[in-house]
């Protein structure tokens, strides 16, 4: 068995890679044939082991995806225009357009951004997650609709979108923040009828792990690309710190992870969950990479990391496998986050976990 530090972070994350990759062909990865943001959460992780260790079998397998729904007009031809997920997946489209000059993927991009600058909102201007839930936002919208938008306005000029991007940053932030712990709320519903909104505040019930994880990775993906003199990234570097620090305190002093209902530390049945582990991971080295933490939160991203290390298991054919993974999950009460099930090596929760191996690897140099 192999032991915790005995192999770098990134030989974790190319394992992952690998182990998927056996399993699935480009094409087949589920949702099958949809532009989706389980696709793109993994290949996203996929695309940052490439840009350290080089092996074109890695960027050739996420062009091979990105290639089998977009056709050659540059059309996507399966995606869901009314959900921020789907939309995650442009992401990809950037370095493969840089890579390889190729129209489609331009074309792409151009056809989807305006459905972000026509997105529906509530009255103060917020993203709805999805057309099923009006009114609604939730914490992993920012990843799914932010990082994109804001890459595309760097990359061809278009800077109201920094501006558009920011103010869903800074409105989630508002609405589901908890002054007392400093953690963030699922989601919030400014009108108050959704079934789970507090009929005060709007806010969600409970701290689910991964929709908070979520964010701080979203903040950092958009800081590559936002403008360092945009008058609000002053704020949102605070907000980012403060939520960062803010986690610190929950994390299980055991074995380094984190509980799906991130505060709920003493419940009997709560449970230690993978994916968010992996985001808070990724999050708090990015951070301390990029130099908005003190080095010292590395303590922490390594013990979280260790953990997750420690819970791995491998299959008889040397395979990673991820396991204690909740499955995708609305908002809901604790007892309805605690009955989640969990998966095995699914594409959102093995994304997570190379995102966080990535970051890792950089982080030994820190």
């Amino acid at each position: 068995m192999t032991t915790v530090r005995e192999k770098t972070p990134l030989y974790y994350g190319e394992l992952a890679c690998d182990t998927l990759m056996a399993k699935y062909r480009p094409e087949e990865l589920p949702p099958k044939g949809r532009f989706h943001y389980h696709q793109g959460v993994f290949l996203s992780g996929m695309e940052q082991c490439y840009f350290q260790n080089r092996d074109e079998k890695y960027y050739n397998y996420i062009k091979d995806w990105v290639d089998s729904i977009i056709d050659e007009d540059g059309k996507v031809t399966e995606y869901d225009a009314t959900q921020l997920d789907d939309l995650q997946p442009c992401i990809l489209l950037f370095h493969l357009y840089e890579k390889t000059k190729d129209e489609r993927y331009k074309t792409a991009l151009h056809t989807l951004i305006p459905l972000v600058k026509g997105w529906k909102t509530n009255s103060q201007g917020g993203f709805w997650h999805k057309e099923i839930y009006p009114n609604q936002m939730w914490l992993d919208g920012l990843y799914m609709g932010g990082p994109f938008s804001v890459h595309f306005g760097k990359t061809f000029a278009y800077p109201e979108y920094f501006d558009l991007i920011t103010h869903q940053a800074l409105l989630m932030y508002e609405h589901t923040r908890d002054f007392k712990t400093g953690l963030l709320y699922h989601g919030w519903d400014e009108t108050r009828e959704a079934i789970w909104a507090h009929p005060a505040t709007g806010k969600a019930p409970e701290f689910w792990g991964r929709a908070i994880g979520w964010y701080p990775v979203a903040l950092l993906d958009i800081f590559d690309y936002l403008p360092e003199e945009h008058s609000k990234k002053p704020e949102l570097v605070l907000i980012l710190q403060d939520l960062l620090k803010s986690l610190v305190p929950f994390q299980d002093e055991s074995t380094g992870l984190w509980y799906q209902v991130v505060d709920k530390v003493n419940e009997s049945d709560n449970w230690l969950e993978t994916s968010c582990t992996c985001l808070f991971v990724c999050a708090l080295a990015k951070a301390v990479r990029m130099g908005y933490l003190h080095k010292i939160y590395l303590k922490y991203a390594w013990k979280g990391f260790d953990g997750v290390i420690n819970r791995l298991k491998y299959d008889e054919n040397g395979g990673i496998v991820i396991d204690g993974v909740c499955i995708g999950t609305g908002i809901g009460d604790y007892t309805h986050y605690i009955n989640r099930p969990t998966s095995v090596n699914d594409l959102h929760g093995a994304g997570a976990f190379i995102l966080m191996c990535a970051e890792m690897n950089l982080a030994e140099t820190l």
